[in-house]
């Protein structure tokens, strides 16, 4: 693997945090947006990250209960080697590249990873057009959280060099890198992604065929389903489900707290997909509907500063 410029096509939640933990490793980062809009919302989200390392390497110096597997693989790091580690993030955010053009982004790129939103119709798009102005060597991942790379694989142009890489959120703490081909990957370019989830301080884990939703989000996107159900059928409130599953299991979270991580946005964008989502009355249309209502009340999660709770 000979990875040098990577380009994050997306700024929402993991977009954000891909860019960040990529220029924090020593790549050249190039962040693609669609318009100078979304370039102004990219901004505070990727200084918010940037900050959040910073913070979290400054405490590592006397709290080890702060370290991250993301930031290092070593734990007993001098204070010298820390601020070493910081250095390297604010170099890495420095030199990252904002650009709304397909043709700078494309330019010499080594790796484009999309982490746009969780809709066919723009991921087609977004591939049809990069293909004009990418080198015949580039690898194209998708870090998709429910679809499959089979389905995009033709609209690449080069669907032997495409597949899956699917990262946790607060990626430098939950450091896996789910890598997942499709039929027509090459073993190759695989192997070389693998390589490259390493080289980013990621745990690469490799599945042996297509899955739904791989492996993460077959586990947790019943549970965040379930606790929707609950809420849209005004069976608990929000805090009463999160206790529940808190106190029950021992988990850091609860379900709708993983909402405002993952973001309301996605979670819309993952519901509608379900043809029962048009229907009023059932449980699927009220989820729908009840996330609708946020989203458009502007109660998107922890980035936009409330969710389901207020981070304000």
């Amino acid at each position: 693997m000979d990875f040098k410029k990577v380009v994050v096509a997306g700024s929402g939640v993991l977009g954000s945090q891909i860019a960040i933990q990529t220029a924090y490793k020593g790549f050249d980062v190039t962040v693609w947006l669609r318009s100078e809009d979304s370039i102004g919302r990219a901004k505070p989200k990727l200084e918010r990250f940037k900050n959040i390392y910073l913070k979290t390497l400054e405490e590592m110096k006397t709290n080890p209960k702060a370290y991250c597997r993301g930031l290092t693989n070593k734990q007993d790091l001098t204070d010298d080697e820390i601020d070493q580690l910081k250095e390297n993030l604010i170099k890495g955010y420095e030199n990252m590249t904002l650009t709304t053009s397909y043709e700078e982004a494309g330019k010499d790129a080594d790796l484009i990873i999309e982490a746009i939103a969780e809709d066919p119709k723009q991921k087609i798009a977004f591939y049809e057009e990069l293909a004009k102005y990418l080198p015949e060597k580039t690898v194209i991942v998708t870090n998709s959280s429910t679809l499959l790379p089979s389905q995009f694989a033709e609209y690449t142009g080069r669907a032997e060099k495409y597949l899956a890489l699917h990262f946790a959120n607060t990626i430098w703490k939950n450091n896996t890198g789910e890598i997942m081909g499709h039929a027509g990957t090459d073993q190759k370019y695989y192997d070389m992604v693998v390589e490259f989830a390493e080289a980013i301080g990621m745990i690469p884990l490799k599945l042996k065929k297509e899955q739904p939703a791989y492996i993460l989000n077959s586990l947790l996107v019943p549970l965040l389903s379930a606790a929707e159900a609950l809420w849209a059928n005004e069976v608990a409130d929000v805090e009463t489900i999160d206790l529940t599953w808190k106190i029950a299991t021992g988990a850091p979270l609860g379900p709708f707290q993983i909402l405002d991580v993952v973001g309301l946005v996605t979670a819309y964008n993952i519901g509608i997909m379900d043809p029962r989502a048009t229907e009023k009355d059932s449980i699927q249309g009220k989820i729908t509907a009840a996330l609708k209502k946020k989203i458009d009340a502007g109660e998107t999660g922890i980035n936009a500063g409330k969710g389901f709770y207020n981070y304000e």
